[in-house]
């Protein structure tokens, strides 16, 4: 069921995304119709149940590579979905529509998961819990920091005259950079989402240390888990250390984000695709 209801999402995010391509083609700037934010409720819901089949759909709790990137994605287009009712950043959805149905069908590629230990465990499920919360928002907060930087540089490239391609898929960029929200509302969103990652993380990290303490006597087994957690926890409050103190903004809060999101990643993502996409154990 799981796997059905994944390729669902994915056939309706598709529709979503031909739906806001047509809609600003003709306006760039046009905002979401009723219609579509509806559609796109709808399809969450179908998401999120598509996840819950996948992890506790035949009783066990199960996670992996491709099930642990769609629950992530799920998270953030439902924080996408609830901030676009009160922010105008409806232009976003030409780039996540797009990515999320990549990632749902990631699930239909790479269905396969390990069943998760100790899943009676209640610490356990609320770590689990709070662990894929702040993966989604450091995974949307990096995915908004390269959709900022490649419109920093086309505006770097407007201002200095440079040429614009004129083929189709330069047009079809530039219709897509100019339906995006000015980039001060953007870095405002992005220190937000950063924001609430650093408080999900810092509270996985502390129900980790619960859990492992409980489990093995150790409160922080030194693995790769551990120490590239900590790292990106290290990263993100320096970043917002630097935000506060020295006004860090533009290029250098965006390489910090993706450094501390592709430490993120090499603490559980990266290694799950090479044990389970690589060496399929």
């Amino acid at each position: 069921m799981g796997i059905v209801l994944h390729a669902l999402a994915a056939a309706g995010y598709a529709v979503l995304a031909v739906v806001a391509w047509r809609a600003v083609s003709s306006h760039p700037e046009a905002r979401a119709g009723a219609a579509e934010r509806v559609g796109l409720a709808l399809v969450l819901l179908v998401h999120g149940i598509a996840v819950q089949q996948g992890m506790l759909g035949d009783g066990d709790l199960r996670l992996g590579f491709a099930l642990g990137v769609s629950a992530a994605l799920w998270m953030g287009l439902v924080v996408f979905w609830g901030e676009s009712l009160w922010i105008a950043i409806d232009g976003l959805r030409l780039w996540l529509m797009p990515i999320g149905a990549i990632a749902t069908l990631l699930v239909l590629l790479f269905p396969d998961g390990r069943v998760i230990a100790h899943a009676d465990s209640g610490w356990l499920r609320v770590h689990l819990a709070i662990s894929l919360s702040a993966y989604a928002m450091i995974t949307i907060a990096a995915l908004h920091a390269l959709l900022m930087a490649s419109a920093d540089r086309r505006l770097h490239e407007l201002s200095t005259d440079a040429a614009v391609p004129a083929t189709r898929t330069g047009q079809v960029l530039a219709r897509l950079f100019d339906a995006m929200p000015p980039l001060l509302m953007l870095e405002r969103l992005l220190f937000r989402l950063i924001w609430v990652g650093f408080v999900l993380l810092t509270l996985a990290v502390m129900t980790g240390i619960i859990i492992s303490e409980a489990l093995s006597g150790k409160p922080l087994p030194f693995d790769h888990k551990t120490v590239f957690t900590l790292l990106s926890w290290l990263t993100f409050g320096l970043l917002l250390l630097g935000r506060q103190v020295w006004g860090w903004r533009g290029r250098i809060a965006l390489r910090w984000t993706l450094t501390g999101f592709a430490l993120l990643l090499l603490a559980y993502t990266g290694s799950r695709f090479v044990l389970e996409v690589i060496l399929h154990r």
